[in-house]
């Protein structure tokens, strides 16, 4: 097993990354750069996130699941614009707890999901700190030329749609923590998908083709619905009580003594990873009918209005929101 001093920079990159890396766009990481061929027909769509340890993942979290899941979140904001995946560029700042074998286990970690969701890896960089560990990951795709979708694009009358359940991952990271109280069948789905989020890449071309605006839940629904809000200068009006809630959260739920701050709880937690759009109500039937060909949920949840900002009504009355989601500055 090597040793990790001055020389495990390029021991990791050769024995352990070096192997995720495309061999003639990453240049098989001998070099300093990735040269990518153009596309035409297509723009070149990049994305960016840094996951810090104590912030975004526990300290005791697995580093397989900490690879997949930094893959995973910017592949869901790829989703989001309807972008194909195809490459992405690390960073890794490695704590003193990330010995050999849990680098290991990060490139494990990375190696099975880039089968899962066919990318490679196409070049970055790796450094020890004295503190947390950080990692940091831009993802690339292609989209049709023009056909990205933006926050930007909502019009009054359009209707809200949800992919799948939100607050599984407020739930998750509680039950990662030891603070939830359900069986174990339901505590162990919780905590997979706070560690392993699955991108709704199955439903990015149906997003690309019929949404006119859409985002990622990643900061919490309320917070990424005022995003599209702002974005596109119009109202949303959020039904809180039709919130889709996978059987964990609905049994979390109905334990719950006050069921509108239960339910606030979930539309402001983030690190759900679904996808939230707007679309022109001609085209709901279309949607929902190939969601339900991709055995995918799918859920109205709001609608756009004249106005700004994110309404809630909850049990047919206004209600508000005691926060709206997470910041990250």
């Amino acid at each position: 097993m090597p040793s990790l001093d001055v020389a495990g920079e390029f021991e990791t990159i050769e024995r352990l990354l070096r192997p995720l890396a495309h061999p003639e766009w990453g240049r098989g990481l001998a070099d300093d750069v990735a040269v990518l061929p153009s596309r035409p027909g297509y723009d070149l769509v990049l994305t960016k996130d840094v996951i810090v340890e104590g912030v975004h993942f526990l300290p005791d979290d697995p580093l397989e699941t900490v690879a997949k899941k930094l893959l995973r979140v910017n592949l869901s904001d790829l989703a989001a614009k309807g972008s194909e995946p195809f490459g992405y560029l690390l960073a890794c700042c490695w704590s003193d707890r990330c010995g050999w074998p849990e680098r290991e286990a990060f490139a494990a970690g990375l190696a099975q999901d880039q089968a899962l969701f066919g990318v490679f890896l196409m070049g970055g960089d790796t450094v020890r700190t004295p503190g947390p560990a950080v990692f940091s990951l831009t993802a690339l795709g292609w989209v049709p030329a023009g056909e990205a979708v933006s926050r930007a694009g909502a019009q009054v009358g359009d209707l809200v749609f949800v992919t799948g359940t939100i607050g599984d991952g407020l739930l998750g990271l509680q039950a990662a923590q030891a603070k939830l109280k359900l069986d174990a069948e339901r505590l162990a789905r919780l905590i997979d998908h706070y560690r392993t989020p699955m991108p709704r890449l199955d439903f990015a071309d149906v997003v690309r083709n019929l949404a006119t605006a859409a985002a990622d839940v990643s900061d919490g629904l309320a917070a990424d619905l005022n995003h599209i809000a702002k974005a596109s200068g119009v109202g949303i009006a959020l039904n809180l009580s039709v919130l889709p809630l996978s059987a964990a959260a609905q049994a979390w739920f109905e334990d719950r003594v006050d069921p509108q701050a239960a339910l606030e709880d979930l539309a402001t937690g983030g690190d759900d990873y679904q996808i939230v759009f707007t679309a022109h109500p001609r085209h709901e039937e279309t949607l929902r009918r190939e969601a339900e060909r991709r055995l995918l949920r799918l859920t109205r949840i709001a609608a756009v209005t004249a106005g700004e900002g994110v309404a809630v009504d909850y049990g047919g009355r206004r209600i508000e929101l005691a926060r709206r989601g997470w910041t990250h500055g």
